[in-house]
């Protein structure tokens, strides 16, 4: 008997127990889907957020007063029960006090390192309405205060129009630049009308200096629907004068990203009147730190699903071997008249095999399929491209074809080892 025909009795008799085949193949399937839907989900999210946290570019680093932080379920707390009393003493004594515009002014004003570009902002209002006489939009508009390099250190582009002037950003005068997302619902027969028309933001009437290109949003932040106005306009308008301002630093060379960060902490230090001894009252983040922090989450959440399937994968191969080991029991008289015929022994271990493999591989194609399928509803939702997990398809592939090989080893031995005579007389 050669392998061909192995493999051909083996499919005949999987073809046979439907059934059983079918549960088997869904058990092995739920380890295999699992996977491969929760890795599929978290590429997705993962290329929303590298896409949502590019805005700026690598070479840009920002100056806030107090750390982010991000976690999933119980982990910050837990990392916070582990801090001693001096570090939380510490850590209290240097958080809490926002950066003044004074102060970040005057760090605009020191920091002269080569090639660099400062930037000042302030966050204004959220989801607000912005109108015409004709039209407005849904109340989903952000504002933000800045100055002439906002555009440059948060990747917008100018579509039509022209950038804020130093005197304007100084006077607070009530002119705007709109996203892509606000002049398509205001202005959507001719972009470029929107230049020099007034437009109520808040209520509050502004000139539209500038329309933005759209530069790619996500599900976590859309860069589109905004307003963006000097920053002295937000805080004289929108909100108090002891307000947060964010700093944000751009060096033409990655190479120089360190030590500008090195300088901008040993300038910031005196404007934010520290001593030597005193801790740092700021934080430096990097462009990625944020998506950094947030992959790293993910990344736990990924581990978790691996030790699921991993225990499910487990379950499964008990199961199988438990399913062929009752196929050798219901097979023995057939096996006996086999080998009376001349069948080998390999040829009866490739057949068991065979089947448990083919079983096995079953299960993973269809735990592949479903669970790429399924983990790309999140890929739509978050408005990226189609996400296929090559590197765990193949490693599912794999491991399924060794939990098959693994499950039927023992039902062939067994099923080879049987005597021709006492398995004809089998009942």
């Amino acid at each position: 008997m050669t392998y061909a025909d192995s493999l051909a009795l083996s499919w005949k008799n999987i073809k046979g127990n439907k059934l059983r085949t079918a549960i088997t193949v869904i058990i092995i399937a739920l380890g295999i889907f699992a996977l491969i839907l929760i890795i599929t989900a978290i590429q997705a999210a993962s290329n929303s957020l590298t896409s949502s946290f590019s805005t700026m570019g690598s070479n840009a680093f920002s100056i806030r007063y107090r750390e982010r932080n991000f976690s999933f379920g119980h982990r910050g707390r837990a990392d916070a029960s582990k801090t001693n009393k001096k570090s939380l003493n510490e850590r209290k004594s240097s958080m809490g006090i926002p950066i003044s515009l004074d102060e970040a002014k005057l760090f605009r004003d020191r920091f002269s390192f080569p090639g660099s570009k400062v930037s000042i902002a302030l966050r204004g209002p959220a989801n607000i309405v912005v109108n015409t006489n004709r039209y407005k939009t849904n109340p989903e508009v952000n504002i933000f205060g800045g100055d002439e390099n906002y555009l440059d250190l948060n990747g917008y582009k100018i579509a039509y129009g022209r950038n804020f002037t130093r005197p304007e950003i100084e006077s607070g005068i009530n002119l705007c630049m709109i996203g892509s997302g606000v002049v398509s619902k205001l202005f959507a027969e001719n972009n470029a009308k929107a230049i020099d028309a007034l437009i109520s933001v808040d209520h509050i009437p502004y000139r539209v200096i500038a329309v933005l290109e759209d530069k790619g949003s996500s599900a976590f932040f859309n860069t589109s629907k905004v307003v963006i106005t000097p920053y002295n306009n937000v805080r004289r308008t929108f909100v108090s004068q002891n307000s947060n301002y964010n700093i944000a630093v751009m060096v033409d060379d990655l190479k120089k990203m360190d030590f500008a960060i090195g300088e901008a902490t040993a300038v910031f230090r005196p404007v934010r009147k520290l001593s030597v001894k005193d801790a740092d009252n700021f934080y430096i983040d990097k462009s990625d730190s944020i998506a950094e922090s947030l992959l790293t989450n993910l990344g736990f959440l990924e581990k978790g699903t691996i030790g699921i399937a991993f225990i499910t994968l487990i379950g499964a191969a008990i199961g199988l071997m438990n399913i062929m080991l009752v196929a050798v029991n219901e097979r023995t008289k057939e096996i006996g008249l086999s080998k009376a015929l001349g069948a080998t022994k390999a040829s009866i271990r490739s057949q068991f095999l065979f089947e448990s493999v083919l079983i096995s591989l079953m299960g993973a194609i269809a735990g592949i399929v479903s669970g790429v399928l399924l983990g790309n509803l999140v890929a739509v939702l978050l408005h990226t491209g189609f996400v296929i997990p090559w590197g765990w398809v193949i490693a599912g592939v794999l491991v399924c074809f060794a939990v098959g090989l693994l499950a039927g080893l023992y039902p062939a031995y067994k099923a080879s080892k049987l005597d021709p005579i006492v398995a004809l007389r089998y009942e």
